[in-house]
């Protein structure tokens, strides 16, 4: 039995069974009703089974004809599939693209990217949501969603962007009021701003080789922004415990400085979220690649695929 020859005959038949007709069937795959008819009779010979009952008024599947019918449809789909990657390959970028980020995380890093991609594809249209809330890809709009967390989502399609580390920010003034801090035993002393939780105080964790610390620190100021929290730092209410990729600005213009630089603290990751679909459209495909590769370059890690 040739393989190859049965595959033409298999999509015939896969669609004579989805329209229970000859004729619908034909006109779908542009072939004549007669090679339709041929294509599939050469099939039952070649397999030495009866696939379709035919009558003047009506086709009939067998119970044979349903279970191998499943195995055709399957092909045609991979059919279809490989059609539409070809032809999406060589798409422009059309059509309304949505995403939904955190709120600093999305104007910071999101934002800039996204300008960049409006500019260079002049047919896409794009809705952003900022917000912090848990994001349903199975129930949400969204094409794309940035989440961040330690570990990565579980969810079918994640792709990596970056990691996000953490650390402690205060004024020089601030810090000139005090003595110097060397070492992450001398933290408690001071005045805190942090994210909002159920206490006042939190385990700051620190890591440099093989030691590892965890120092309790209590906060004055607490909020749930940290954009909040890096403006009342910038305005020398206390030490703040920020992402750095927001402070970066202020500490080349010297309005911040960063404290005890040689320890590591937290670690995050932001993560790219996308629709579990056999095959990206051309828009989404070209952001994502987009975003991908800018924030990596910008930590200076290599794209992950």
């Amino acid at each position: 039995m040739n393989n190859i020859e049965n595959l033409a005959s298999m999509v015939a038949f896969a669609r004579v069974v989805e329209t229970l007709s000859f004729t619908e069937a034909a006109r779908s795959l542009q072939l004549s009703k007669s090679s339709v008819s041929r294509e599939i009779a050469q099939l039952e010979i070649r397999l030495g089974a009866q696939l379709l009952k035919r009558t003047t008024r009506s086709i009939e599947v067998t119970e044979l004809g349903q279970s191998y019918y499943q195995y055709c449809h399957r092909i045609l789909n991979e059919v279809k599939s490989a059609e539409r990657f070809i032809r999406n390959f060589h798409e422009e970028p059309i059509g309304n693209l949505q995403l939904v980020a955190p709120v600093t995380f999305g104007c910071q890093c999101i934002v800039p990217v996204l300008n960049n991609f409006i500019a260079s594809n002049i047919h896409v249209n794009v809705d952003l949501d900022l917000t912090d809330r848990p994001v349903n890809m199975a129930e949400d709009p969204y094409d794309i969603a940035i989440v961040i967390g330690r570990d990565a989502p579980d969810h079918p399609l994640v792709k990596p962007l970056m990691d996000i580390t953490w650390g402690l920010y205060a004024t020089a003034e601030y810090m000139r009021q005090y003595p110097a801090i060397e070492k992450p035993e001398d933290l408690p002393r001071y005045d805190y701003i942090l994210f909002r939780g159920p206490a006042h105080t939190i385990s700051l964790p620190f890591r440099k080789d093989k030691h590892k610390l965890d120092i309790e620190v209590r906060s004055r100021f607490r909020a749930n922004n940290s954009v909040a929290l890096m403006s009342s730092a910038l305005a020398g209410s206390g030490i703040a415990y920020l992402p750095d990729y927001m402070t970066q600005e202020s500490l080349t213009s010297g309005k911040l400085i960063r404290l005890l630089p040689g320890w590591r603290m937290d670690t995050y990751r932001a993560w790219m979220l996308l629709k579990a679909e056999n095959h990206l459209s051309p828009r989404v495909r070209r952001f994502a690649s987009d975003l991908q590769e800018r924030l990596q370059r910008e930590v200076g890690e290599e794209p992950a695929r």
